[in-house]
């Protein structure tokens, strides 16, 4: 069963879709079959790995009950990575949910038929914290925040630590928060280095150690239709988000070790106890 995260920030600008494409390019070359899921109207993380020709078949389709996810399903330049695309058709999604029961959980529906298919999936939300959004929160088991190296870099995300703990209290009682990435940092900048400083401060384990700084290919990789894995593999973008990719496995596996751990634990302790 995968993985689900969604990648969410209600800032636009913060590298939300650069980090969902790259992190799960990365993924994808560790041999993990990764799905994305371009949430976002915008259709950034769709054109960003050179999908095209998917107008009668995407995320729309699939969350009007006119396709299946399968069905919205294309192949992206990696053998192990995956898209469910999304274009600005994407908007007349929330009109429809709106008059729904139970409309938080349509993604979630519609992604338990491949769920099992794939090692993660990774969710680009939009910048809002709008009816798509709570979606995602719905449907993943854990949130990833880009969070830009810059001022003003903190605001909003209490509100979205709130709103993530009201939608975990209401609606995905799994729902938890994998951590912090921070993105666009500038070596040459000592605000750079002081937001880095003051959110590690403030959130300290729950930071990932990989930040992101910028870089001329990760910024050029979107117009070629690539990742930074595939347009640049030996570019410091690249090397960073392999980096976070490891990060994020690793906590996947120390998690499961820890969870085997607990079960082999368990029937022990009820033995003991007379119970079974």
């Amino acid at each position: 069963m995968a993985q689900i995260i969604c990648m969410s920030n209600q800032k636009g600008g913060v590298g939300k879709t650069t980090t969902t494409v790259n992190l799960g390019a990365a993924l994808a070359s560790f041999k993990k079959k990764v799905l994305i899921v371009d949430l976002d109207p915008q259709g950034n993380a769709s054109s960003g790995l050179g999908v095209k020709n998917y107008d009668n078949a995407n995320l729309y389709h699939a969350l009007m009950g006119e396709c299946s996810v399968f069905e919205a399903t294309y192949s992206a330049n990696l053998p192990q990575l995956f898209i469910v695309p999304s274009n600005a058709g994407l908007v007349g999604v929330e009109p429809f949910l709106y008059q729904k029961d139970k409309k938080e959980i349509f993604l979630k529906q519609a992604l338990s038929s491949v769920s099992a298919e794939y090692d993660y999936i990774l969710i680009d939300c939009p910048p809002s914290l709008g009816l798509l959004t709570l979606n995602a929160f719905t449907a993943s088991n854990y949130f990833m925040v880009p969070l830009q190296c810059e001022y003003y870099a903190l605001e909003g995300l209490s509100q979205l630590l709130n709103t993530a703990g009201i939608i975990k209290n209401n609606f995905n009682p799994n729902l938890a928060l994998l951590g912090i990435v921070l993105t666009m940092f500038d070596t040459r900048n000592n605000l750079s280095h002081q937001v880095v400083r003051d959110v590690k401060k403030h959130f300290s384990n729950k930071v990932f150690n990989t930040v992101i700084t910028r870089n001329v290919r990760l910024s050029e990789a979107p117009s070629y239709g690539k990742s930074i894995i595939e347009y640049a593999p030996q570019s410091i973008g690249a090397e960073r988000y392999i980096a976070l990719a490891k990060e994020v496995d690793n906590r996947f596996v120390q998690l499961n070790a820890r969870l085997n751990e607990f079960a082999e634990q368990a029937p022990k302790e009820r033995t003991e106890a007379g119970l079974i």
